[in-house]
């Protein structure tokens, strides 16, 4: 889905990264005067936000599962002085990810590699911490997924994700609207979520309800994609927005309706 239709994403999600933005500040206000301004600034404060939260010490080794097109990665190693490795299953974003690398400031601590998140190709507690942005909710297995990123961790490391959960009863339509659009499988409950996590042998150290977020992202999407209609139809043609057009509506209302959005501080246990 990446590879086909990142750029898709990019121009109705936002480009600065591939992830929820931060459409609800903490107690700041930044005017911009486009919604893609605004798309790109909420992504933004969002990997600035979880920069923040998952705070790796200069020289830690960091794991980005699922970096997307590499702007959080360098970002992170940029404030931090940590050194991150990224994987992506997109050949196209892990290209992207080496375009953003040429000539930044961290380039030197950062690299990027064709990863599956479900086998990681990484010798046991290799890394001193890890996250996962908006990588979970595609997975077709998340509990082997927390499984490897417990593996490549050292004891006491910590993995920072985020993951849309399921609220309510969505219809049918609803459902398969997101699910097509996310290319992922069915959403689940915030507890089950909380399941798999400790079934997988992490600690909980942090969960935030960032819900809201997520909610006005999709409402953005929503009014991205019908203002850049004439542009997706030059680049993808007739045919993809045939199919994609009558997804847009029951979307819409299921993310308004049934979609949770929680951010998740975890530890390996251990020294």
């Amino acid at each position: 889905m990446y590879d086909q239709f990142g750029d898709l994403l990019a121009m109705t999600l936002g480009s600065a990264a591939v992830h929820i933005g931060m459409l609800v500040p903490h107690g700041e206000r930044t005017p911009v005067t486009t919604l893609v301004g605004l798309a790109d600034l909420a992504q933004d404060r969002q990997t600035e936000f979880l920069i923040d939260a998952l705070h790796p010490k200069p020289g830690a080794h960091v794991l980005d599962i699922g970096c997307g097109t590499g702007g959080p990665a360098l970002r992170l190693a940029e404030r931090t002085g940590s050194r991150v490795s990224g994987i992506t299953v997109s050949k196209r974003q892990l290209a992207q990810c080496e375009e953003r690398r040429t000539g930044h400031p961290a380039a030197a601590r950062v690299d990027f590699a064709y990863g599956n998140a479900m086998a990681l190709g990484h010798a046991d507690a290799s890394f001193d911490a890890a996250w996962s942005i908006d990588c979970l909710p595609h997975l077709s297995d998340r509990p082997l997924a927390l499984r490897e990123a417990l593996r490549v961790l050292k004891p006491g490391g910590q993995l920072l994700c985020t993951e849309f959960t399921l609220r309510g009863t969505p219809t049918e339509a609803q459902t398969s609207a997101y699910r097509e659009l996310w290319a992922c499988p069915p959403l689940r409950s915030f507890t089950a979520l909380v399941g798999d996590v400790e079934g997988a042998g992490f600690q909980v150290v942090r969960v935030q309800d960032m819900t809201a977020n997520a909610v006005l992202s999709s409402e953005l999407m929503t009014a991205l994609y019908q203002d850049r209609r004439a542009e997706i139809e030059e680049r993808y043609g007739k045919e993809v927005l045939a199919r994609t057009d009558p997804l847009m509506g029951p979307y819409r209302e299921f993310c308004t309706n049934h979609v949770g959005y929680h951010l998740m501080l975890l530890r390996k246990p251990g020294a």
